[in-house]
């Protein structure tokens, strides 16, 4: 089984030669096209970008994205996530089509795909989201098994280093010199300091969808929720404007329902880039003091195809794959 840390540098070495920074950057206008945030989008973007090749649905093609990334074991999405400071694992993630339909878990235990439980709640219930025994009870009774969480070994090694010292502090992203100035991002000690996968999605009939998957922040108290399952803040897709989605610390993005914010600004005719660009200036006028020490980033994807992102500070990452760019894109940043 391939561990995060080699699963995060092989994408990152295939990005290599494709590897350019954003700076101002917004995507040329086209179709299909899946983006994705870090690194590891790369792969994801491939798996989604399968499905809208073969004329697929926007739809199709986030979930199979991030199912993939949920296969993986890894310390940051998954069943072999980072747990939360009693030792276990929980799991958020929501689904959004071309319709507005949603579906969301939160808290979810022992369940393998948590994108494919909030799929069949969007398409099987009145409902959007279902939080904890009840979600697992969901899943179980829709035929979803339950397994048990069995921690990557960079998140079995990086809990056991919290539990010397249970103290509760996000850490933005650091880049690690040992990795080159290129490399994905990690922590002194090799681990990947990321979270999180979003990906978005515009198939060939110029639908959008969008998925958003996590084990959420590591050691965090038991029951907390991000920003990853709350429509809105952690995803949003509006099929006249654009589709959006986050990474980072999730109670910032809650409090501006940042992706929610980003589609509005798109509305109002801004690029993808300026629009996330905005979202992340309402963050930092809030409160500048917490903006400068924590790392949030938005990309979106608009309606023409285009995209874009921004982020709190250097190291954010986003994936493109499109019939005319595979690349990996360097996030510009408010915080020089």
């Amino acid at each position: 089984m391939p561990t995060r840390r080699n699963f995060i540098q092989l994408s990152g070495l295939a990005a290599l030669s494709n590897w350019i920074p954003q700076s101002g950057f917004s995507g040329s206008a086209v179709k299909p096209v899946v983006i994705a945030t870090w690194d590891s989008g790369m792969d994801v973007c491939k798996e989604a970008f399968s499905v809208l090749a073969k004329n697929g649905t926007a739809l199709d093609a986030v979930e199979k994205g991030a199912v993939f990334i949920e296969n993986q074991i890894n310390c940051c999405v998954g069943l072999g996530g980072n747990p939360d400071r009693d030792g276990i694992v929980t799991l958020d993630a929501c689904i959004m089509d071309h319709l507005a339909n949603a579906g969301s878990v939160a808290g979810l235990e022992q369940i393998k795909n948590p994108i494919s439980v909030a799929r069949k709640i969007m398409e099987t219930t009145p409902h959007v989201m279902l939080v904890g025994n009840g979600a697992q009870q969901f899943a179980l009774e829709n035929g979803f098994k339950k397994e048990t969480a069995e921690l990557s070994p960079d998140a079995q090694k990086t809990y056991q280093d919290w539990l010397h010292k249970s103290e509760y502090k996000p850490i933005m992203n650091i880049e690690n010199s040992k990795h080159g100035p290129f490399a994905p991002y990690y922590f002194d000690d090799g681990t990947p300091n990321h979270d999180t996968m979003g990906l978005v999605a515009l198939d060939k009939k110029g639908n959008l969808s969008g998925a958003c998957t996590t084990s959420g922040m590591a050691f965090k108290i038991h029951g907390r929720v991000g920003d990853s399952p709350i429509i809105g803040a952690g995803l949003y897709v509006d099929n006249e404007i654009g589709a959006v989605t986050s990474s980072g610390v999730g109670e910032e993005v809650i409090k501006i329902v940042g992706s929610h914010l980003v589609t509005e600004f798109m509305r109002q005719g801004y690029s993808p880039r300026i629009a996330c660009k905005k979202a992340i200036e309402r963050i930092v006028k809030r409160d500048a003091k917490k903006a400068k020490e924590i790392q949030v980033g938005f990309i979106a994807l608009n309606k023409k195809g285009e995209h874009g992102s921004f982020a709190l500070q250097k190291g954010f990452q986003y994936a493109v794959h499109s019939p005319k760019e595979i690349k990996l894109y360097n996030t510009d940043y408010y915080f020089k």
